[in-house]
């Protein structure tokens, strides 16, 4: 398994985030996590990627336990938060450049991931001078550099015109043909055009897991009466 939930629990003051989440997911798998707003998809997103810790419970991504061994875990993952942190002041490239000695990855690599991103007309401006859109390309092109095994996607196409959807759902589509990705959205087309499989959480609960072939023509019913009050 790529990544593995077991009972996990997250409680911010009296308010639980998660209360007792569990589920598995398979190398390769394009998972889409959906549920409404402060219904604990970013909280277990970060624990995923070690940001924050559970209250209790276990997880393990690509063999690594997040609590235990954080390290491997950033290492083998690609992450995009929903609030994609980015340095406005740098050039693109600069900044692929910066974060490539981080992971000590080629330059090589760089040029890959500015061609799959769709930066290449873009590489030597200011990311404080790109759209929004653009900036999530940065963003996504930063979680692709050290060709992670896992990608956690929160929020991954926020900001992004009709053709720019079209373009960034074929890269992550194309990323699960050898990675397990993981992402999150309020865009039920995009789950039903990338996704293999959908998992829907409300209050902090699992109420779905569910194939998109078993799902499909009839998700926005299924969310509907899932998450309902």
């Amino acid at each position: 398994m790529s990544i593995e939930v077991q009972n996990i629990s997250k409680s911010y003051g009296s308010q639980k985030a998660l209360d007792n989440v569990s589920f598995s997911v398979k190398k390769g798998e394009i998972i889409g996590f959906l549920g409404p707003n402060g219904a604990g998809k970013s909280t277990l997103m970060k624990i995923l990627t070690t940001y924050i810790h559970a209250d209790n419970g276990k997880v393990v991504v690509n063999g690594y336990d997040v609590d235990e061994q954080p390290k491997e875990v950033k290492k083998s993952v690609g992450y995009l938060p929903e609030h994609n942190p980015l340095y406005l002041e740098m050039y693109v490239r600069e900044y692929l450049e910066f974060n490539a000695s981080v992971y000590k990855v080629s330059k090589a690599r760089i040029d890959e991931v500015v061609t799959i991103t769709g930066l290449a007309a873009e590489k030597h401006k200011k990311i404080g001078e790109l759209s929004k859109g653009y900036r999530q390309r940065v963003g996504l092109a930063t979680a692709l550099l050290h060709n992670p095994e896992v990608l956690i996607l929160d929020e991954p196409t926020t900001g992004l015109d009709p053709n720019q959807l079209v373009e960034i759902r074929q890269v992550i589509k194309n990323a699960g043909h050898d990675k397990t990705v993981f992402l999150s959205t309020h865009i039920l087309q995009e789950v039903e055009a990338i996704c293999d499989r959908i998992i829907i959480i409300n209050k902090g609960v699992i109420v779905e897991d569910i194939t998109i072939e078993a799902a499909k023509g009839n998700l926005e019913t299924i969310f509907r009466e899932k998450t309902k009050a």
